[in-house]
C-alpha cells in the first residue's frame, strides 16, 4: 500500500501540517526528505531501512558522500540536499545564538556546539566570545587538529580576545570518536588557557565537549 492510500492523520506531510514536526519519528520526517520510496518499500520503510543500517539521524548526517550513496534510494543528489539543509541549519542556529539577550547557563549552548561541531571528521577548537553582558559577540574556529598533537597556543587565544575586545569566553572543541568525555590534554589545555586569559581579564566561563549527540560542560563537572 503506498503512503497516498494510507489514512491522511498518518501521512507524514499531512501529520506535520496538522501536528507540527515535533509529533514526527525519525523516519517519517526522512521520509519527508525522501520524497518517494523504491519499488517494494515506500518512502516510510525505505527511510526506517536507512536508519537502520546508519544507526540513527545523527550517524547518516555524519556520513561521508561514499557512506551516504552506498545505501539503497540515496545518491548524489540527496547527499548534495542533505548538506545544503544541514548548512541552513547551521546558520540558523548561529544567528539564533547571535541574537540571545545573554547566555547565562551551560545548557544555552549545547544546541548551537552540536550543530556546529558535531559529525566532523577532524578535531576541530573554536570559542564563544562574549561581552560583559555575555551577549555574543562571535564564534570562530581557532585551532583544527588533535588538541594534544597539533597545539592550541594561548597566545593566538588571546590575540583573538583583544581582537573581539571580549569579556568572558566559552571554548568548545570536538571529539570526532563521537565520546565527549574530557580527556587530560583537555584539562591541561583548559587550565593554560584561563591562566592566561586572567592576564587580560577575560573570564573563562566554561570548555564544552562535542561528541556525538552529546557535549559535556566543563563547569557542570567542577573542572573550572
Amino acid at each position: 500500500m503506498s503512503i497516498k492510500q494510507w489514512p491522511e492523520a498518518l501521512r507524514p506531510r499531512e501529520k506535520l501540517l496538522a501536528q507540527g514536526a515535533a509529533t514526527l519519528s525519525d523516519a517519517e520526517l526522512l521520509a519527508i526528505f525522501l520524497r518517494t520510496g523504491i519499488p517494494g518499500l515506500d518512502a516510510v520503510g525505505l527511510a526506517q531501512s536507512i536508519l537502520n543500517r546508519f544507526g540513527s539521524l545523527a550517524q547518516l548526517f555524519a556520513a561521508d558522500q561514499q557512506q551516504f550513496c552506498e545505501s539503497q534510494g540515496l545518491g548524489p543528489a540527496k547527499f548534495v540536499q542533505l548538506q545544503a539543509v544541514l548548512e541552513m541549519g547551521r546558520r540558523y542556529l548561529k544567528a539564533d545564538l547571535l541574537t540571545r539577550p545573554s547566555l547565562t547557563s551551560p545548557a544555552d549552548t549545547r544546541q548551537f556546539l552540536l550543530a556546529q561541531m558535531s559529525g566532523l571528521k577532524s578535531e576541530q577548537f573554536g570559542c564563544i566570545w562574549l561581552n560583559a553582558q555575555h551577549q555574543v559577540i562571535k564564534f570562530e574556529t581557532l585551532f583544527n587538529g588533535t588538541i594534544d598533537s597539533a597545539a592550541v597556543y594561548p597566545r593566538e587565544v588571546v590575540a583573538a580576545a583583544l581582537g573581539c575586545n571580549a569579556a568572558a569566553v566559552i571554548l568548545a572543541h570536538n571529539h570526532p570518536s563521537g565520546i565527549a568525555e574530557p580527556s587530560q590534554a583537555d584539562q591541561m589545555i583548559t587550565q593554560r588557557l584561563e591562566k592566561a586569559l586572567q592576564t587580560i581579564d577575560v573570564r573563562l566561563l566554561d570548555h564544552m565537549v562535542v561528541g556525538q549527540g552529546i557535549v559535556v560542560s566543563f563547569a557542570e563537572r567542577g573542572l573550572l
